[in-house]
């Protein structure tokens, strides 16, 4: 029972802030898509860890959309990340000493932040045509508060990132 609630409450803390943004060539027939690869020699810009933690993700949904990894692919994915620290908020603490007398004066201030900036990642997601070489599908997921710790909230936390980018994959016209 406690391990069914920690799967509860990991899930909860994980269904937040992911966001993704999707473009793609309005013109583009996404029924003829049934195979994809990825982009030799790719940089994710992810530990590999976290890469193979991705694409294992990645491979899953899109085998449940019912599209094929192949060498032969009808399209190739590329994938590309950052991760930067947010700017911290203006909470702080402020501690002054002043003295003066006689027109002279001095003083002294010190300011103490309070919290942790948070990290931040972005992973963008292109879809390029593998007969033309044609970007026509891409998404973007941002989110904050990325995991640092357990193997296990990194694979949970991308599962989410994957289920969330390809809802938008083939877009509803």
């Amino acid at each position: 029972m406690k391990k069914l609630a920690s799967i509860f409450f990991l899930c909860i803390c994980l269904s937040c802030g992911v966001t993704v943004d999707y473009d793609y060539e309005k013109n583009t027939d996404f029924s003829k898509y049934k195979s994809y690869s990825y982009f030799r020699n790719m940089d994710t810009g992810l530990s590999e860890l976290d890469a193979k933690r991705l694409f294992a993700a990645l491979d899953e949904a899109m085998a449940q959309k019912g599209l094929l990894l192949s060498e032969n692919s009808d399209f190739i994915i590329n994938i590309e990340s950052a991760t930067y620290q947010e700017m911290q908020s203006n909470s702080s603490v402020g501690v002054g000493v002043g003295g003066g007398g006689g027109n002279v004066g001095g003083g002294i201030s010190v300011g103490i932040p309070l919290g942790q900036a948070n990290m931040s990642r972005q992973i963008k997601f292109d879809f390029v045509d593998a007969n033309t070489n044609q970007l026509f599908w891409q998404a973007i997921s941002s989110e904050t508060d990325v995991p640092r710790d357990y193997p296990e909230e990194r694979e949970a936390k991308f599962q989410q990132i994957v289920q969330k980018v390809l809802e938008g994959f083939p877009p509803s016209k």
